[in-house]
């Protein structure tokens, strides 16, 4: 199990300069830089070069969720502005849990009026600590969002969104909506790298995890046994399972594309094996968790004190990523979601 007591929140801080947040994506998916972080010593790379870093029988994990455009600006029937936030659609009905933003919370019974287009119901609070709002639409929340909503942008990108990020936000495999958030390291796959790779034998399987708009949550406390981990739903299948147990049989390396890949393969090995089925999850990965299905990681650069910090920190070891990220900002790599991304192994 995880023996978080040994760090704190501070040991995950980092100054970065402000102009190294990228703003917008390459130019291409897979012009992005890739700091190779293997070795002991790092190495400056394309991320187009990922193919010849993996060997024929290798498996590449992704995450296929698909952002939903879930930001929505609306008003109050009394004329107060609101801000949405759509964390969640739930199943099989028109019903959300949202963030609210608005100078009064709304009672249950209100009504907002979103995008000069349709009235949804404030049902009630709901979520961890009652922090969100329960929604009902009058339609499939999927179509008014994908009709009337923005892009749910991270709250480090200046810009509002345009049709670039509405095609860049997203994964090229991109085929489950649900996700407030992209998979950020998927961001730099493109038909032509995954066909290099499939002509390199390297295989692919697909997990589906539903990013949460608490993946850019700081962590609060300084003790990080304290920390309350947000819930993210996910989902594993079985032909996944079978193929990480053939690459696993062959002496294969499993390649998570993602910290959101990796958290819903290690969720559901929490058993002592790697299971198929969909739950959620609240795993909070920290320097000394027991990794038991993932041999490499494929991720971005992540927020200083997050809880991502802290799994990458576990996954490769704390002072070689605090190495590798002093190494980015003294060449410039580009952070979060737009900027570059790192290959890393198990420690």
């Amino acid at each position: 199990m995880s023996t978080p007591a040994r760090y704190t929140v501070a040991d995950f801080d980092f100054e970065l300069p402000p102009e190294l947040i990228a703003q917008h994506p390459a130019a291409e998916r897979s012009a992005s830089r890739l700091l190779d972080g293997r070795a002991a010593a790092p190495v400056d790379r394309v991320f187009r070069e990922l193919p010849e870093l993996l060997n024929p029988g290798d498996l590449l994990v992704f995450n296929n969720t698909k952002v939903i455009k879930a930001r929505l600006y609306g008003a109050k029937s009394s004329g107060g502005a609101v801000e949405a936030l759509i964390e969640r659609v739930l199943p099989g009905t028109l019903e959300v849990w949202a963030h609210l933003r608005a100078s009064k919370s709304p009672k249950p019974g209100a009504v907002v009026r979103f995008a000069d287009a349709f009235d949804a119901e404030v049902l009630g609070r709901c979520g961890p600590d009652n922090g969100l709002f329960h929604l009902r639409f009058p339609a499939d929340p999927f179509a008014l969002l994908d009709a009337h909503g923005h892009v749910p942008l991270p709250p480090y990108i200046e810009h509002g969104d345009s049709a670039d990020d509405v095609r860049r936000y997203q994964t090229v495999f991109a085929k489950e909506p649900g996700a407030v958030a992209a998979p950020t390291a998927a961001l730099h796959f493109d038909e032509a790298l995954l066909a290099r790779l499939a002509e390199r034998g390297v295989a692919t399987a697909h997990v589906t995890l539903h990013v949460g708009a608490g993946t850019f949550q700081p962590v609060r406390v300084d003790n990080l046994a304290e920390h309350k981990m947000h819930s993210e739903w996910f989902q594993v299948l079985p032909e996944t399972v079978a193929a990480i147990a053939r690459c696993k049989a062959a002496g294969g390396q499993v390649v998570a594309v993602g910290t959101t890949t990796l958290r819903a393969l290690e969720s559901a090995a929490q058993g002592g094996v790697l299971q198929a089925g969909a739950r959620e999850t609240e795993i909070f990965i920290t320097p000394g968790f027991e990794f038991r299905v993932v041999d490499r990681l494929v991720t971005n650069f992540h927020l200083p004190k997050s809880t991502l910090m802290m799994l990458v920190s576990a996954f490769a070891g704390y002072e070689p990523i605090m190495a590798l990220y002093r190494h980015a900002i003294a060449q410039r790599y580009r952070f979060f979601s737009y900027g570059d991304a790192m290959l890393l192994r198990r420690s």
